[in-house]
């Protein structure tokens, strides 16, 4: 299969034309695509690649034994590999599933400071003990969290050029609404990403064969795989309850509130003791989780209620693999899923925003008087609601942030749809295939204005 185009082959190109750049980590969930793209950027790039796979090659892990001077690992290594060369200015060593080697990091100090080679590491996010990586290469590295694929990528996998994606923003800054034929086509194309996801070995499976068949075999496996990793690296403590919150995300995703509400979860279970099962699927990159605000104002960050969240998953097409067997003919036929429509749709477009750079979602509900809102987002100085709207309805609360005096962060609003793009004077209205557009979007608006 051709490989796959992904927005880490720029990083990487601009990494390595910066003088002074430092190692680099790329980090992610398991199985997005990591190790190939460093692997081919590596082959483009360079005489000569050392790669080293801590997992599968357990016999060089006791290569810093002796120390972290670069001379030291690089003899170690040779010991092991005597065929492979070490050119100055030519070389990548490139350090893969750094989880399993966090002593790896501590050498990054010493591969800074002497220069002779390019190092970049890897790692998966559920297992990697990024705190003891984070104390024992501060200042010496650089990071990138790498995701699944976006929306932009998976038209690039389709055969779209950067052209072609530079019209969709045009017609989104300029408000300019689609015709019916390029309206219908990238819905349908969106709704085939929604199905399948941005895990590349399920895109590149339905890219070659051309039909989504054998695709839902996989994704079933990557969840599975999900489930026994967590049973590897979680603590034995913890385990459970990890496996609990991660089995249970499209349960609670099903119910109208969408509230992640641990005493379902298991009989006389506190939130207090699954707290860190929650944080630990977050920081391992397999959930996405969106808090409430406590008020909706600014700022953002200190402003929300760490009790009261909704969980989630990191990739949508994983969400629909977890439902019923039949639930991606559903998709594409856009029936069938009732609550869980409005939950599938929130999903994609909380994937959306934190994959377009968003570092943490946020909504916002209260009882008396009544008022929901899906995600917030801000520009420099507002808040900016965004509603997701699964069928074509009334839009109350999106109109009484905006109009009510009690809300004054609140400027104007996004709405989410199988929509043209509009403008009402109070919100914009974009169809669901442009929210990974959204941050740039804002940022060009707030120039302009």
């Amino acid at each position: 299969m051709a490989l796959l185009k992904r927005k880490v082959d720029s990083i990487l190109a601009d990494w390595k034309a910066r003088v002074d750049h430092k190692p680099l980590i790329i980090k992610g969930a398991r199985q997005i695509g990591k190790t190939e793209s460093i692997r081919a950027f590596g082959r483009a790039n360079y005489n000569y690649v050392i790669e080293i796979n801590f997992a599968l090659q357990k016999e060089f892990r006791p290569i810093f034994d002796n120390g972290y001077e670069v001379d030291t690992i690089i003899k170690n290594i040779s010991l092991l590999r005597p065929s492979w060369e070490f050119v100055p200015g030519k070389t990548l060593i490139f350090f893969d599933e750094l989880q399993k080697c966090p002593d790896c990091a501590t050498s990054l100090k010493s591969f800074c400071q002497d220069r002779r080679y390019d190092v970049i590491c890897s790692g998966s996010l559920m297992g990697i003990y990024y705190e003891e990586i984070e104390s024992n290469a501060v200042g010496y590295k650089e990071d990138y969290e790498m995701h699944s694929m976006d929306f932009e990528e998976f038209l690039w996998a389709k055969g779209y050029s950067n052209e072609q994606v530079e019209n969709l923003y045009a017609h989104m800054i300029s408000l300019t609404p689609f015709s019916k034929l390029e309206l219908d086509t990238m819905t349908e194309i969106f709704r085939d990403y929604m199905t399948l996801g941005g895990m590349p070995e399920v895109v590149k499976t339905y890219i070659a064969n051309g039909h989504f068949g054998g695709t839902l075999k996989i994704q079933r496996q990557l969840l599975l795989d999900y489930e026994e990793d967590i049973t590897k690296y979680a603590d034995k403590t913890d385990k459970s309850k990890i496996l609990a919150v991660y089995n249970h995300i499209s349960t609670f995703l099903a119910k109208e509130n969408k509230k992640f509400q641990i005493t379902k979860v298991a009989k006389n279970a506190r939130s207090r003791e699954y707290v860190g099962s929650v944080e630990w699927l977050d920081k391992a990159g397999v959930i996405n989780v969106a808090y409430c605000l406590q008020n909706a104002e600014l700022p953002l960050k200190g402003n929300y209620d760490p009790s009261n969240y909704r969980i989630y998953y990191h990739d949508t097409g994983l969400l629909i693999a977890s439902l019923d067997e039949e639930a991606q003919e559903d998709l594409r036929a856009n029936k069938n899923f009732g609550t869980y429509k409005g939950a599938i749709y929130e999903n994609i477009v909380g994937e959306m925003l934190i994959k377009s750079g968003y570092e943490q979602l946020y909504f916002y509900k209260r009882e008396n008087p009544s008022l929901e809102m899906d995600f917030f987002v801000r520009d420099i100085d507002s808040l900016v609601p965004v509603e997701v709207k699964a069928n074509d309805g009334a839009t109350v609360s999106l109109n009484n942030l905006i109009d009510w005096q009690s809300f004054p962060d609140v400027k104007f609003g996004i709405k989410f749809g199988y929509k043209n793009i509009g403008w009402s004077g109070k919100y914009y209205t974009f169809p669901y295939f442009l929210a990974f557009l959204l941050k740039r979007f804002l940022k060009e608006r707030q120039r302009n204005n």
